[in-house]
């Protein structure tokens, strides 16, 4: 299997789903929104993204030790320009959709590191394995929209993702980089 860079017009798909953030009028803009990934095969980096998920973030970004972030993604929707390899990650070597259709995460904790930037800390579960992970998030503001953004490296044989021959990390890379940005409407920006 030959692992191919997608388009860019791919890589800014827009995403479906719906996101809170403490009141009901806080949605996503899924236009403007995306999940994606960057792995390394032969040396050679390729980015891919998820059609569908859904975020929930709830967040008083003065308060951050009571909000909450969680994602859900449908790992059937993951997008490559070929269609031999969204048929190969589907398989049991990679994500198992059959088996195993949503990715999750789950925030335990979020703190303040200042400048509108958050640590949040949770258990991410793909294939059925579930490690606690750390990573930053930042909030940035353009007009009426916030933009929440992070990236999370994983270590994708962990979580069961490309097993047999794909196990070699000397094809395969086992860093995977989790990129997001979520666009939001209704989020107060934070006053220190």
């Amino acid at each position: 299997m030959r692992m191919v860079k997608p388009h860019p017009a791919l890589i800014l798909f827009a995403l479906a789903g719906t996101a809170g953030i403490g009141a009901a009028n806080q949605t996503m803009i899924a236009n403007q929104s995306e999940i994606a990934y960057v792995g390394t095969e032969m040396g050679v980096e390729v980015e891919g993204n998820f059609g569908r998920f859904e975020a929930q973030i709830n967040l008083d970004p003065d308060k951050p030790q009571t909000g909450s972030v969680s994602l859900s993604v449908d790992t059937s929707s993951v997008i490559f320009p070929s269609t031999d390899v969204q048929q190969e990650l589907a398989k049991p070597d990679w994500f198992d959709t059959a088996h195993f259709p949503r990715a999750e995460f789950r925030s335990t904790r979020m703190r303040a590191l200042g400048n509108g930037r958050y640590e949040i800390a949770g258990t991410l579960t793909i294939k059925g394995h579930s490690h606690e992970v750390v990573f930053p998030m930042a909030l940035s503001r353009s007009g009426a929209t916030t933009f929440a953004m992070g990236v999370l490296t994983i270590k994708r044989l962990d979580y069961g993702v490309g097993q047999g021959e794909w196990g070699d990390t000397s094809l395969v890379e086992d860093a995977v980089r989790i990129k997001f940005k979520i666009a939001l409407n209704g989020l107060a920006s934070p006053s220190g």
